[in-house]
């Protein structure tokens, strides 16, 4: 039987793609609702080099992006590739056993591209074959509730994430009113602050001239 995995197609590293190929791995390409690389009905890898995770830590889309994946895939999996961190270790360190503790997923280390197709090769033939897990195309477990949605549209803001999300909606009962207010009543919230307050306000209210 010949493995199967699902990449993004946001997600072409030619080496990982050479790499695959070359361990008889067969692709398919598609536009994934989360992660990156789905390589059963239950397995799904986020991969995020060095700077990739960085960035999502300053950003704060790293756990979001964790807690879609989570929702969809029984066994969802963090792969960390590189280690040219320029970020303090204690940081990394933190954010990886929190990855851990908090959202009970796994992470993984490579040291390179080629490592990584290693690793999703050695996944994809040990969940498909041994295991009969074909992967498949999914979006989530079940549909989301309009509370979820809710959570997803404001979390995906910068610096809102989910927490902060729940409690805007806590406070403000809906988006459309969360729309309507005005930096001071954001500021209001805990944890946002009158910085954060206005880039959300700037955010819902400047008019789209794409």
């Amino acid at each position: 039987m010949q493995p199967k995995v699902i990449i993004d197609n946001r997600e072409r590293n030619l080496q990982i793609i050479q790499g695959l190929e070359q361990s008889g791995v067969e692709l398919s390409f598609a536009q994934l609702p989360v992660g990156d690389y789905i390589l059963s009905n239950r397995v799904c890898v986020e991969r995020k080099t060095s700077s990739d995770l960085e960035g999502s830590i300053i950003n704060a889309r790293l756990f979001d992006q964790l807690e879609r994946l989570k929702a969809s895939f029984e066994k969802p999996i963090l792969l960390i590739e590189g280690n040219d961190f320029r970020m303090n270790a204690n940081v990394i360190l933190g954010t990886t056993l929190k990855v851990y503790l908090d959202y009970n997923m796994p992470v993984v280390w490579s040291t390179d591209a080629l490592e990584t197709a290693d690793i999703l090769a050695t996944i994809s033939r040990r969940e498909q074959v041994h295991k009969q897990h074909e992967p498949r195309l999914v979006g989530i477990k079940k549909a989301y509730t309009e509370d979820q949605w809710q959570l997803l549209i404001l979390g995906s803001i910068p610096g809102v994430g989910t927490k902060l999300a729940h409690n805007m909606l806590k406070h403000f009962r809906s988006i459309r009113n969360i729309a309507l207010a005005d930096v001071a009543e954001l500021a209001k919230i805990e944890k946002i602050g009158e910085k954060k307050a206005a880039r959300i306000y700037q955010i819902l209210n400047t008019e789209y001239e794409a």
